[in-house]
């Protein structure tokens, strides 16, 4: 009998870098730690994905950042290992105790120090530059919350929102920054000047593809994917958009889109509520409280 041997499935990505215990010690809150807003905006994980393609929308839209990101990373050749690992990395030092945090901002700074090199308009870019990395620290934060708004909790109150920005300075510190906005006004009149700043290139494109593409939940699920892409798109105002160079191409329609993510952001929220034993959950554990605390309401 003539039997031919399967090919091996794929090995499923897993973060690089030391793995964090999410349960341990018990009773460090971590820089956030029980009630704050960023345990809720990071925990529904469709949102989270959407509110990270604006955020590199944004980031590969900027001269400096797109040399350092697009140049000096595995995303153009491994683009699911490269979400896995930021995913990653926003996990520990959101839902981590305070030393996870810590090697967490050790390990990415020391990759980041041997970032050098010139724009694509041929100026020296260093990926420590402190005036970068707030960029990157602001697209971040601005993204995840965008995207939980809308997706999670549309009326979150704005003292909410600057408490959200002004615990998350820890982070943008953490990783290097040397000035971070405080509040949501702050954040908003940071982003309309950097607006100003931005330009249409073609590494943008090529992202928006490769990430529309990109398979993390299967190829099933690759549907989903440009789904969440275009969500993604959709959360930047008109004037980043327009800076960018992207719009909202998807058949459905922003109206669609927004329906679509809307309704599955719900499922997941469902789910993860009945059935979740991810870092949030396990850092509710560590602290002895309810997951009650990772939702709105």
């Amino acid at each position: 009998m003539n039997m031919q041997a399967k090919p091996p499935k794929a090995a499923k990505p897993v973060p690089r870098g030391p793995q964090v215990n999410f349960l341990e010690p018990a009773g460090d809150p971590g820089l956030s730690g029980p009630g704050s807003p960023a345990w809720k905006v990071f925990h529904n994980p469709l949102a989270l994905a959407a509110g990270g393609i604006a955020a590199v929308i944004l980031e590969l839209a900027e001269p400096a950042v797109r040399a350092g990101v697009w140049d000096h990373s595995t995303f153009k050749v491994d683009p699911i290992q490269r979400m896995v690992n930021t995913g990653a990395a926003a996990m520990a030092v959101t839902y981590g105790s305070k030393k996870a945090a810590q090697m967490t901002f050790d390990r990415v700074t020391r990759m980041h120090e041997r970032v050098t090199g010139q724009t694509h308009e041929g100026k020296a870019y260093q990926a420590m530059d402190p005036e970068l990395l707030t960029w990157v620290h602001v697209t971040a934060a601005w993204g995840f919350l965008q995207a939980y708004i809308r997706y999670a909790e549309p009326d979150m109150s704005r003292e909410d929102q600057d408490r959200y920005y002004r615990e998350g300075a820890a982070k943008g510190y953490g990783f290097g920054a040397k000035w971070v906005p405080l509040s949501a006004d702050e954040v908003d009149t940071y982003m309309a000047e950097k607006v100003k700043g931005l330009y249409v290139n073609d590494t943008v494109q090529e992202f928006l593809k490769i990430v529309g593409d990109a398979t993390p939940m299967g190829k099933a699920a690759r549907p989903l994917q440009r789904l969440l892409t275009q969500a993604g798109i959709d959360l930047l105002t008109e004037d980043m958009q327009k800076a960018c160079g992207v719009r909202v191409t998807h058949p459905l329609g922003v109206r669609g889109v927004r329906a679509v993510v809307g309704a599955l952001a719900a499922t997941a929220r469902f789910v993860t509520r009945r059935k979740g034993n991810g870092p949030a959950e396990q850092a509710c554990r560590r602290m002895g409280v309810s997951t009650d605390c990772l939702y709105a309401n």
